[in-house]
């Protein structure tokens, strides 16, 4: 198997992870009124809020991994020259994203720990971490950069005539919602987690269709 050959297929199994994953984050997540004392502690001190959080830390990192695989299926099309950028524009906002995502899950479930026994105010604090404005500030940007790779991506490949057409663009618009769908219900935001898992998952298709069409050896000619 060749390099780009196994390259396309290990990306196209990162992005479809990475769906899987989208979707079991808000799935799993608990859903409680945060504003609340008792709300906030049953929610951030379960361990469906650490796994649901980390499933999103992950599909993060597979992400722009996954896109890697992208860069030479479209190697020498119009769509060359943005698939690299949307690489790494996705890479840079998975990094500035993970820190958040990583006190979302990791420090408010401590804190939710400590609060079990009372003594402060779990929701005061669970607004100090989220929206301090630094935090805030890194947070925003990640996500925004995450939605323009995704979109830079999506041009890519509709530019690109290799792969299906649009066959990028659910993706872009999964990634692009990705700050709106913060302030939706949680059956919007399960929602939200079923069009990136979809996206992604029609993306990973469309680059193993064009792996094994790449692959196919061609008829020789009857003698």
């Amino acid at each position: 198997m060749s390099t780009t050959s196994s390259r396309t297929r290990l990306g196209a199994l990162a992005l479809a992870v990475a769906g899987v994953l989208f979707l079991l984050y808000p799935a799993l997540r608990p859903w409680n009124d945060e504003t609340t004392a008792a709300g906030a502690l049953a929610s951030m001190g379960s361990g469906a809020w650490v796994a649901a959080h980390l499933f999103a830390m992950i599909g993060f990192i597979l992400v722009p991994l996954g896109l890697l695989a992208l860069v030479p299926l479209v190697r020498g099309t119009r769509g060359e020259s943005l698939a690299l950028p949307a690489v790494l524009v996705t890479w840079i906002g998975a990094g500035l994203t993970l820190p958040y995502y990583g006190a979302e899950d990791f420090a408010l479930h401590a804190i939710a720990g400590q609060a079990a026994g009372g003594g402060f105010d779990l929701p005061a604090m669970a607004d100090a971490v989220r929206f301090g404005p630094v935090a805030a500030t890194t947070f925003a940007l990640g996500l925004l950069s995450l939605g323009g790779g995704a979109v830079l991506a999506a041009i890519a490949v509709t530019r690109s005539g290799v792969l299906a057409r649009g066959s990028a663009v659910l993706f872009a618009v999964g990634f692009a919602l990705f700050i709106p769908q913060f302030f939706g219900p949680p059956a919007l935001r399960v929602v939200h987690g079923v069009i990136l898992a979809a996206g992604l998952i029609q993306l990973a298709v469309a680059m193993s269709r064009v792996q094994k069409r790449n692959r196919t050896p061609e008829p020789v000619p009857a003698p």
